[in-house]
């Protein structure tokens, strides 16, 4: 895998879980600048699956493939999943829920990089 990729996805992601996190303390909804930026995330983690499975394709390394894809595939999913029940939720609630889906990112792909170098 690519380290600094990964090391940049667990960067914003925990920097998306903080703007959230203030927004929930405010007792305010999600805003287009939070939005934007879990879209650079999700962007980045977009790239990092393609990557992942051409790596996967290419190596000779004795990786269990389902659950690396499984992975790649789990942490494309969670923060448009964190989004849309932020985004349904009206109260600050859905701001905290989507601070929990951004942690969520980095515990994923830090689980990547373990599966990966084994």
């Amino acid at each position: 895998m690519n380290d600094v990729l990964s090391m940049t996805i667990v960067i914003l992601a925990v920097l998306a879980a903080v703007f959230a996190l203030v927004l929930a303390a405010l007792d305010r909804r999600i805003n287009w600048w939070l939005l934007g930026l879990l879209g650079v995330v999700e962007v980045a983690l977009l790239v990092q699956f393609v990557f992942g499975i051409v790596q996967l394709i290419r190596t000779d390394q004795d990786v269990s493939g389902i659950i690396f894809v499984g992975y790649l595939i789990g942490t494309l999913a969670v923060l448009p999943l964190g989004a849309l029940w932020a985004l349904a939720e009206k109260s600050r609630w859905g701001a905290g829920a989507l601070a929990i889906a951004c942690l969520i990112v980095p515990v994923l792909v830090l689980r990547l990089e373990q599966i990966w170098s084994v």
